[in-house]
């Protein structure tokens, strides 16, 4: 979606697809805005308690399982576990993804570990196509006047066809661009809290086979996981940038971290998109 910057300040019902790495602002933007008329559509939470539910459900279950303690009441109905995935707390989803390598350090098995990433993309895609559907909801249902989209940073790793066409047509992509020192500051805070994360399968191969040979490892199973997070995020971080930039370039407008940072207020992000879009012009 393109609009001018006068078209964008009289759009009566903004929808709006934050984009951008993990920790550049989509959630203190959006939480921000839900605190007004907006609806808060957090890509996470949805993943986690429509798409995904059983599975993370099922992931936790096998933990728990293997406390003899535990395992008993769980098969006598004694107890029941479930998910309170909130749109302030995801980690169920985060370690529902895991970590490749070393079993005895929790890791996965490569096998097991794509089939949870693929699992995770089908979600994500579904979250996304029901976007549409929500902004209905937002404003017939709920009552908001406006939609925010707080997208994960892999959206842009889905290549599903027509998926952004259809984001597109119905929502503003707004990419937050991370200044230098925000990229440093990025990579050294993943590199400090390695976190799970989605790959595309073919830069996952390619990055794995130069861990290993760099590592000299012959086996999944001797990556140390949180060893192969840390080095590959700056890679991941560096793969994405110019996929975010090609979204924004065809679909919508990009703000800096520097710019978002100074975002205080509704009236603050609404001012800066529209001087996004006349950069633009």
């Amino acid at each position: 979606m393109k609009l001018s910057a006068e078209q964008f300040r009289h759009w009566d019902n903004k929808c709006i697809t934050l984009l951008g790495m993990s920790g550049v602002g989509k959630t203190r933007i959006s939480t921000l805005l839900r605190g007004g008329n907006w609806f808060h559509y957090s890509a996470d939470y949805r993943i986690g308690t429509r798409y995904l539910d059983e599975a993370i459900l099922d992931n936790i279950k096998q933990q728990a399982m293997q406390v003899p303690f535990l395992r008993d009441l769980l098969r006598s109905d004694s107890i029941y576990i479930r998910n309170n995935i909130t749109v302030d707390h995801l980690k169920p989803v985060s370690t529902f993804m895991g970590k490749l390598g070393n079993p005895e350090l929790g890791g996965l098995s490569l096998t097991e570990f794509k089939r949870r990433q693929e699992l995770h993309r089908v979600a994500e895609v579904a979250t996304f196509r029901d976007v549409p559907e929500f902004i209905h909801k937002a404003q017939s249902l709920y009552g908001y006047q406006h939609f925010i989209n707080d997208a994960g940073g892999s959206l842009c790793e889905l290549d599903e066809p027509g998926l952004l066409e259809q984001l597109a047509e119905h929502t503003l992509f707004i990419y937050i661009q991370a200044s230098a020192d925000d990229e440093r500051e990025l990579i050294r805070r993943a590199e400090n809290d390695p976190k799970p994360l989605y790959y595309r399968e073919a830069f996952l191969d390619e990055q794995l086979a130069i861990y290993m040979g760099e590592r000299g490892l012959d086996y999944v199973a001797l990556i140390e996981p949180d060893d192969f997070v840390r080095w590959v995020f700056s890679r991941l971080f560096r793969a994405r940038v110019p996929r975010y930039e090609t979204i924004a370039q065809m679909y919508g407008y990009t703000v800096t971290t520097a710019e978002l940072s100074q975002v205080r207020t509704e009236a603050d992000f609404l001012g800066l998109i529209e001087r996004a879009i006349e950069r633009r012009s």
